[in-house]
């Protein structure tokens, strides 16, 4: 999806949007991996058209959101400009809005 590499892992189906402690029911497609250069998680991934939340980034109120998915996981991320569909990039670092692997290191 990102272009990334074979060790992302992916995320596709509904979220939820908080704008200011606002909820907002959304379509989404994911993306992340691990950064060895940055020792980070980063994601991205694109909002699919949705009225509300291009009301609330026209308004000024939705640059700075949590995405949740359904199973409880989620993220902090920014928004971007609408694309040519109406839908909305959104990326991240740190915690994703989906499961990844748990991985652990022998000591």
């Amino acid at each position: 999806m990102s272009g990334m590499g074979d060790e992302e892992e992916e995320y596709r189906g509904p979220v939820t949007v908080v704008v200011d402690e606002r909820e907002i029911a959304a379509e989404a497609h994911l993306a992340g991996h691990f950064d060895p250069l940055t020792g980070g998680y980063r994601w991205v991934g694109r909002l699919a058209p949705n009225s509300e939340v291009s009301e609330w980034y026209a308004a000024g109120k939705a640059r700075t959101v949590v995405v949740r998915t359904p199973e409880g996981h989620e993220g902090h991320g920014r928004i971007g400009d609408p694309n040519v569909w109406g839908g909305h990039p959104v990326s991240g670092s740190g915690r994703p809005p989906f499961a990844v692997p748990e991985v652990f290191a022998d000591e």
